[in-house]
């Protein structure tokens, strides 16, 4: 991969376009989520496939983030590759997703999604790893980045939800295909990642971090909170569609959760409280809402539920990043982040398959499983809290 570009000056205009092309391409990343989470496990199940297979499918993803995700992403930060490793990652989504589309055999699909997920996973961390440096270069914040990946999440589900009555279940594989081509084209316009390049001896250093406990903290409890979102990431649409609500329907829950996570992003520059602090609210947010979940729940209830997300996910996510940007030197962004996502990779690889097995014999009763995480990884972020009060903001492990 070759080295990023590097220019000692930074300017108003230089940051100003780092941040409209990252936008854009967060916008990319988090449009292809949006059309994938609600529709890609309809389509599993429209092609054929059984709960217990499609359970099993979707935590091919999740195991690829604490088995391969972590080597692209330091190997990527070690060659100042992030923008190269963005690129190469698109492109070979697209192409992924395009032979998923002519398989319908359950362990072929595995197989398939599994070698796909290897490069499509690393597109988020990379993508928080590379903004993150920016954050850090041209004083920008996090969250109004994110926002636009959040916004492009709605428009995906939407769009989606609008057509998905329309066409055939087995034609819902190629809406996917579409916006990865479409990620893939945007990911040319990223702008070189500009700043001092560091020794390869101090970028090996980054495995440090893997002996620091308050950094072990931050992405366990990240891994629980977050990965308490597991079931209804697989299941939720399937057992809305089940109930009978339309596509447009589903598509417009999943755009109140996003909704209600856009705010979250956009004020989250305003928050006083301390990012420990934030994750204890996303952690008693998400317990909250997998409780009520285990029930059947009317129409308005449900759409009153899902605002939750924005606190269950947005609210933990801005207290996650800001811990790391406060605990981890900015010459390990990326590697922090493929630490992150991978410790949260194998704990929802884990409540993925489990949510698989106990939705088909519970149902709605599997969001139990989901509240008991939730409510670990908050416990877990407030025994730490001292420990990561007391680190120096930036300062080494």
């Amino acid at each position: 991969m070759p080295r990023e570009s590097q220019i000692p000056i930074t300017s108003y205009e230089v940051s100003r376009r780092f941040a409209a092309r990252l936008a854009l391409f967060y916008g990319a990343v988090f449009g292809l989520i949006g059309v994938y989470l609600p529709f890609f496990p309809v389509w599993l199940q429209g092609v054929g496939i059984e709960p217990a297979w499609i359970g099993v499918i979707l935590a091919a993803p999740p195991l690829t983030r604490f088995t391969v995700l972590p080597f692209i992403t330091s190997m990527a930060e070690r060659y100042h590759a992030l923008r190269a490793a963005m690129i190469i990652t698109s492109l070979v989504t697209v192409l992924g997703f395009a032979l998923i589309g002519t398989l319908r055999e359950p362990l072929a699909l595995l197989i398939a999604f599994a070698l796909t997920a290897c490069v499509w996973t690393p597109l988020v961390p990379l993508t928080d790893g590379y903004a993150l440096k920016g954050v850090v270069r041209y004083g920008l914040n996090y969250g109004p980045l994110r926002l636009w990946g959040s916004g492009a999440f709605i428009v995906g589900a939407i769009g989606c939800g609008l057509v998905v009555d329309r066409i055939p279940v087995a034609s819902l594989i190629w809406l996917i295909v579409a916006v990865a081509m479409l990620g893939a084209l945007v990911s040319f316009g990223l702008q070189p990642l500009q700043g001092t390049s560091k020794p390869p001896a101090a970028l090996a250093r980054a495995s440090r971090l893997l002996r620091d406990p308050g950094f072990l903290a931050i992405i366990a409890a990240s891994a629980l909170i977050q990965g308490s979102h597991a079931a209804y990431y697989s299941f939720a649409s399937i057992a809305w569609q089940a109930d009978g609500l339309a596509g447009l329907t589903i598509a417009g829950l999943w755009a109140l959760g996003v909704i209600a996570e856009i705010v979250v992003f956009a004020l989250s520059p305003r928050f006083t409280w301390s990012p420990v602090t934030l994750v204890m609210i996303g952690a008693a947010s998400a317990v909250l809402r997998w409780s009520i979940m285990t029930q059947d729940l009317p129409l308005p209830l449900l759409a009153a539920v899902q605002l939750l997300h924005g606190a269950s996910f947005g609210i933990t996510q801005v207290g996650i990043m800001t811990l790391m940007v406060r605990h981890v030197p900015h010459q390990f962004s990326a590697s922090a982040q493929g630490y992150l996502i991978a410790c949260a990779g194998l704990v929802t690889s884990v409540a993925s398959v489990a949510a698989g097995a106990l939705y088909a014999r519970y149902g709605q009763g599997v969001y139990l499983m989901m509240a008991v995480m939730a409510l670990g990884g908050g416990v877990l972020i407030a025994l730490a809290q001292r420990r990561l009060h007391a680190a120096q903001p930036g300062g080494p492990p």
